[in-house]
């Protein structure tokens, strides 16, 4: 199994005063700490889908909410041909520095409003595409992915796999109660709040978008932290919180962040969350 625990990561550098210094390149720290903490925990299912689907040398691999590009990577390291799009131009930017640090060969890097520029002239369509930024856990969010997929079906061979990721059951999913922290702090806004997961949200998501449902998974992604520090910083990146730091203020959202992560703080000082993250396989009309 993939190791996710998060020995080290990049500390925020101080300016004059000790004040936290801006990231290279104008990059954001929720940024940075999404690529630099956050989202190696979701490796595991790259890896689950990676093989299930055989992607491997040749494959043409377009990705929706592509992220800072781990998924990218790790496509372009099995030889695959990657195509990434996403609304965040800082993620898009990490991304760019991830790919060219690899030396992955035929990338393409797009913003969501540029979508339909992924096709390039007499171009072969799309043998995978992937939506790894998961489903289900904030109100409306099944709908979020959909406007992206009706654009990019077009651009996929006919029966190419479309992969739909999402939270597993509640139950399984010990982030779960720290997510809740933000549904709490965001009841007066009655907007963009975190909801558990439902059992047919990604099947919902692939109904919208014209999607034929053709198989699932489920895979262990435990999210692991070097420290209390990280994984606050590492849930905030999520994005899941924005709602909850605009309701209050985010030293409020720190705080009760580390409460909630408190029983999960193991004797060495690390932090460990066992979760299910769940996958569709759904089928291009």
């Amino acid at each position: 199994m993939t190791r996710t625990l998060v020995d080290h990561h990049r500390p925020q550098r101080t300016g004059e005063r000790g004040a936290p210094a801006a990231p290279a390149a104008g990059i954001s720290p929720r940024a940075r700490d999404w690529a630099e903490i956050q989202e190696r925990m979701l490796v595991p299912l790259y890896e689950a889908v990676y093989e299930r689907l055989e992607v491997r040398e040749g494959t043409r691999l377009l990705a929706l909410g592509c992220g800072s590009g781990l998924s990218l990577l790790m496509a372009a390291t099995l030889g695959a041909r990657v195509t990434g799009v996403d609304s965040d131009e800082e993620l898009l930017a990490l991304a760019g520095e991830r790919l060219r640090a690899g030396r992955s060969e035929g990338r393409r890097l797009l913003p969501a409003d540029r979508l339909t520029e992924a096709e390039e002239p007499e171009a072969a369509p799309y043998d995978v595409v992937t939506v790894f930024r998961p489903v289900g856990s904030v109100a409306g969010d099944t709908l979020s992915p959909v406007p992206a997929l009706r654009a990019a079906l077009p651009m996929a061979r006919r029966g190419a796999p479309v992969v739909l990721a999402g939270w597993g059951p509640p139950e399984r999913c010990a982030a779960s109660g720290v997510l809740g922290v933000a549904g709490r702090l965001t009841d007066r806004l009655r907007k963009g709040t975190w909801r558990p997961a439902h059992r047919d949200d990604l099947e919902d998501v692939a109904a919208r978008a014209g999607l034929r449902p053709d198989g699932s998974g489920r895979v262990a992604c435990p999210f692991g932290y070097a420290d209390l520090a990280s994984a606050v910083r590492g849930m905030l990146s999520t994005g899941a919180f924005e709602g909850a730091v605009r309701a209050t203020d985010r030293r409020q959202v720190e705080k009760e962040i580390a409460e909630a992560l408190h029983p999960h703080l193991r004797k060495d000082g690390t932090v460990w969350l066992p979760n299910v993250f769940r996958y569709l396989i759904a089928r291009v009309p």
